[in-house]
């Protein structure tokens, strides 16, 4: 018998056998009831602050009906303040439910439990209620996307009725057509004109590239690939360029065509540290300067040349017109990883399309199922969480972080647990992760030249392994197959003129943000949105 009537909280499901009683209309959902458990050192102040935060009533008995099969504006309101309702309630017993837990591993912890209580029992409660507080805070997440909607569908109605304010005032012409199109709401509808206030519409041929989107520094080959003797074609905004190493070693890019007779310089070779047209052997530097022509006097001839430079084992240029930009960006892979494989490819498919598709992962579990996706089940509800302001974030439930980083990279970290079974894991609690690089240069309007580097922060033998780069390769070209035979299905309607961003959710969030700053850039806007700087 207890001394002092002190209250704590726990769920049902997790409480010891005390002597309890149920309060009366502070359930849970999930069958999740409140009880008072008679304790020690406390008093009923705690349990009546709590019973004044969380004694709200249920609002889902008393949800909107509606009989057909448009909304009237009042209607439409009162579904609207439903919604909010459904959020406070829904919000306060998901938080409720975390504060349940919270008292309950204070109860677990506490030193008279040592007493009667083995280390091996304690260690168990406390992994169990780690599994119940992950699934708590999971809900708070889905709580805070239904806030979202809910946001969304207010902002709409007060977009509706605006356009109805400054229609009545316009014009009192087909005033029966003009009432029933801005006071009807179908889920359609909604939809359409989020997608329009958001201001996506990628459709039609492609346009020619703004000259801004060309003012970056652009990693357009891997180190390893270009050799003394060698050299690398590339199409960079529809215009061909040959990179190659000159007398000193360094790289150099120039225009891929001959100033004699416009044949391409890449069917030469590099000779002395000069690239040697096939055709009547003109030899130009690294700074397009033709410094010897055979069979005829010597003339001043120089070709296109574009900043070039190495770094971090990448070959970059600088295609634009404004001065090159000081410093080079870091493409590393994290601290305590190795490179594994490093692979080109040429797509047949506009550089945009690509990173809309390399910035989704929700497409996961019905694209990639014959490859790393195998056997993922389908989650109830996939969420990209970042910063209000910014490009990064995580996927949540999958255990993987991502970035865009301007113009057209991005990283993503995947930690990996057990495969095809990623619930419930982020990608700290994983112990080994695998990091990715994607560079998707714009060759031209309908063409991508894709860089991928793969690292791993486990298993450095593999690099050992004979034709493992082969395999690498194999599995590699296998995902993005998987992927591509959408892609240009999806550039092909396009083309048509039809807008391959019609309907954005929230899980397109990465995607929509890249798409804003790319319309930002091109439009000359002075500060980019989620960028820290100016560009």
């Amino acid at each position: 018998m207890t001394t002092a009537a002190a209250l704590s909280l726990i769920p049902v499901s997790l409480r010891r056998p005390l002597t309890t009683f149920s309060k009366k209309g502070a359930g849970g959902r999930n069958g999740l009831k409140v009880f008072a458990v008679l304790g020690e050192g406390g008093s009923l102040e705690k349990r009546n602050t709590w019973e004044a935060i969380f004694d709200v009533e249920d609002p889902r008995p008393r949800v909107p009906q509606s009989k057909g099969k448009f909304l009237d504006m009042n209607q439409a309101l009162e579904v609207a303040i439903f919604d909010i309702q459904y959020c406070d309630w829904r919000a306060r017993q998901d938080l409720l439910t975390i504060m349940l837990l919270h008292e309950k591993v204070v109860d677990v912890l506490n030193p008279l439990a040592r007493e009667f209580k083995s280390i091996g029992t304690m260690k168990k409660e406390l992994a169990e209620l780690q599994e119940e507080l992950s699934k708590a805070h999971k809900e708070v997440h889905i709580s805070e996307a239904r806030v979202a909607a809910a946001v969304d569908k207010l902002a709409y109605m007060e977009k509706l009725v605006n356009e109805r304010l400054t229609e009545d005032m316009r014009s009192n012409e087909s005033v029966s057509d003009s009432q029933a199109a801005s006071t009807s709401l179908t889920c359609t509808e909604i939809s359409h004109n989020k997608s329009h206030r958001r201001g996506l519409n990628v459709a039609g041929p492609v346009k020619s590239y703004h000259p801004n989107l060309k003012n970056f520094w652009y990693p357009v080959a891997f180190s390893s690939d270009l050799k003394d003797d060698t050299m690398i074609p590339i199409d960079c905004f529809a215009e061909n360029w040959v990179i190659f190493r000159g007398k000193d070693g360094r790289p150099g890019c120039v225009q891929n065509t001959c100033a004699h007779r416009a044949c391409p310089l890449d069917l030469g070779s590099v000779n002395e540290g000069r690239i040697q047209c096939p055709y009547h052997g003109w030899e130009y530097s690294t700074d397009g300067k033709c410094e010897k022509m055979p069979s005829t006097k010597m003339l001043n001839v120089r070709i296109r040349s574009l900043p070039c430079f190495e770094q971090e084992g990448l070959i970059w240029i600088w295609p634009g017109e404004a001065p090159p930009a000081a410093t080079i960006p870091s493409l590393n892979p994290p601290p305590g990883f190795e490179v594994h494989a490093e692979i080109v490819m040429e797509l047949p498919i506009e550089h945009g399309l690509l990173l809309d598709n390399l910035l989704d992962l929700a497409h996961a579990p019905f694209t990639h199922t014959s490859t790393f996706a195998k056997g993922w089940s389908v989650p109830s509800l996939v969420k990209f969480l970042t910063p209000t302001s910014g490009l990064e974030g995580y996927w949540d439930p999958y255990p993987i972080d991502m970035e865009f980083r301007p113009p057209c990279i991005v990283f993503s970290t995947i930690g990996i647990s057990k495969p095809g079974k990623l619930k419930g894991k982020t990608t700290r609690q994983c112990s080994t992760h695998l990091h990715q690089l994607h560079v998707c240069l714009p060759s031209s309007g309908q063409k991508t030249r894709l860089l991928y580097r793969m690292s791993l922060d486990f298993a450095p033998i593999l690099k050992n392994i004979p034709f493992m780069h082969i395999l690498w390769r194999h599995f590699a070209e296998k995902v993005l197959n998987e992927d591509l035979r959408l892609v240009i299905g999806q550039q092909e309607r396009m083309l048509s003129g039809l807008n391959v961003w019609n309907l954005p959710v929230s899980y397109d969030k990465l995607g929509i943000r890249y798409r804003q700053w790319r319309d930002a850039l091109e439009r000359g806007d002075k500060q980019l949105p989620f960028t820290k700087q100016k560009n």
